[in-house]
């Protein structure tokens, strides 16, 4: 995600017109429509789609500011975000998926609840990735013989998905690229766990009523079609040492800085980046050979959700640069209007403003690169952010993560659990109709949260 940020600054925003952005809008429209009008278009040809509306920016990029330029941004957006992107979601995709909880578990209201609480905790030290990918298929398992499943889905969105993963450098991506930024590795956890906590008490209590609700008014329950009447236990139990590896590997990116760059076509490569990316892939590997394939095929583990992600997020990836480039010109650029509004007429940057601002192009714009980009707005000195400015980091953090829940693209995790639960079976809303629980739910939560801790 970072390698986004320098894209983006190679290019002058301030000069780019709204134009550039439409390959980015398009993208985004097509994962909200398509799926709705054209599902039978849409789960044969989404790659298609994503490869024309990369085209449709990379094309007249070309043109513009000539081949050479393209094919660097090209590279510059494989080998310093993408690549590193994508590889770091596979080895979590595998390894969580190699991971089979075993066990008569039965989708009660008190313990689906206990199950999204657990994930909330497990997303803040092994992703919200990891502990998505981990939970998910025991959860919808647990539920399937339920007539009303959707909403155990979306919650889990909110809660494990995202929220969860807002305490430490390790739980989400923006705050991984703060912590590469300067900010200490245990600032969040000591700065937004309150508004951690009351979110997602109150989401848990939500949950648990509408639940009880739900399971009360649906009757006879469905015949089990997965009954299972094992011991509880784990299967594949080697693949959370791999997790730990996982871990070890991101953490080391961060912190060792040996000086080693190699230089290709312009994009600078790390020599702790190209470590840590060929240990993800050996940890794949080990993975993929280590795990049973019994415990693969009881996990129905395909590789159909992790091919959705990679090709809808390569078009992303490389349609989002002219829009964030503009957003970095600040008050000279097309989005001048966003900077002005989260500083106030002393000068001074406004956190209900920026939790709003950097919430709100998370939920649309994947919330890493946005984060930031307010980062930089409000200065970009992390030990600033940290000490005077600590409410406005909060700020930026929080509404990065937080607001991520609002859409399915606003964290990678929210479209592989959809993928997953429709994979399963699960009728999951359309893109607008999981925005119409987003918006109803959690909107009101985060004006309470500005409230409360933002003014």
């Amino acid at each position: 995600m970072l390698g986004t940020q320098a894209q983006a600054a190679s290019l002058d925003g301030s000069q780019l017109s709204l134009a550039w952005a439409v390959p980015f809008v398009g993208i985004l429209l097509s994962i909200a429509i398509w799926p709705l009008a054209g599902p039978h278009f849409w789960h044969h040809h989404f790659g298609k789609v994503a490869a024309g509306w990369a085209l449709l920016f990379l094309l007249p990029f070309a043109v513009v500011f000539g081949p050479g330029a393209a094919l660097a941004g090209l590279v510059h957006a494989l080998l310093a975000e993408y690549v590193p992107f994508i590889l770091l979601l596979t080895a979590l995709f595998t390894v969580s998926g190699g991971i089979y909880i075993r066990g008569n578990l039965k989708g009660s209201p008190l313990l689906n609840t206990a199950m999204l609480a657990i994930g909330g905790v497990l997303a803040s030290f092994m992703g919200t990735t990891g502990a998505s990918m981990l939970l998910i298929r025991p959860l919808i398992r647990a539920n399937d013989n339920r007539a009303r499943n959707a909403h155990v889905v979306i919650f889990f969105i909110f809660v494990v998905s995202n929220i969860g993963g807002s305490l430490t450098p390790l739980g989400d991506p923006p705050l991984f690229l703060g912590f590469l930024k300067g900010v200490s590795f245990f600032w969040t956890l000591g700065h937004i766990i309150p508004e951690t906590l009351l979110l997602t008490v109150v989401l848990l209590a939500l949950f648990f009523a509408l639940d009880s609700f739900f399971y009360r008014h649906e009757g006879a329950a469905r015949p089990d079609p997965t009954p299972d009447t094992e011991s509880f236990g784990f299967d594949g139990a080697i693949n959370f040492a791999l997790l730990a590896v996982v871990v070890g590997l991101v953490l080391m990116s961060g912190v060792w800085q040996p000086g080693v760059v190699f230089d290709v076509m312009g994009t600078e490569v790390g020599l702790p980046g190209l470590v840590r990316d060929l240990g993800l892939i050996a940890v794949t590997v080990v993975s993929l050979v280590l795990t049973p394939r019994a415990v693969h095929e009881r996990n129905q583990f395909s590789w159909g959700p992790m091919q959705e992600v990679a090709k809808l997020f390569a078009g992303i990836f490389l349609t989002i640069i002219p829009v964030i480039a503009m957003l970095q010109a600040g008050v000279n650029g097309p989005f001048g209007a966003v900077v002005r509004a989260v500083t106030g007429s002393d000068g001074q940057p406004v956190p209900a403003m920026y939790f709003w601002a950097t919430g709100t192009l998370s939920a649309f714009l994947d919330n890493a690169p946005t984060y930031l980009v307010f980062f930089n707005t409000a200065g970009g000195d992390a030990q600033q952010l940290m000490g005077p400015l600590a409410s406005t980091l909060a700020a930026i953090s929080a509404g990065s993560v937080f607001m991520g829940a609002i859409t399915y693209i606003g964290n990678a995790p929210n479209l592989m659990v959809k993928a997953i639960a429709e994979d399963r079976g699960v009728r999951m809303p359309s893109f607008f109709g999981y925005m119409a629980w987003s918006v109803g739910i959690l909107v009101p939560l985060f004006i309470v949260l500005t409230l409360v801790f933002f003014r």
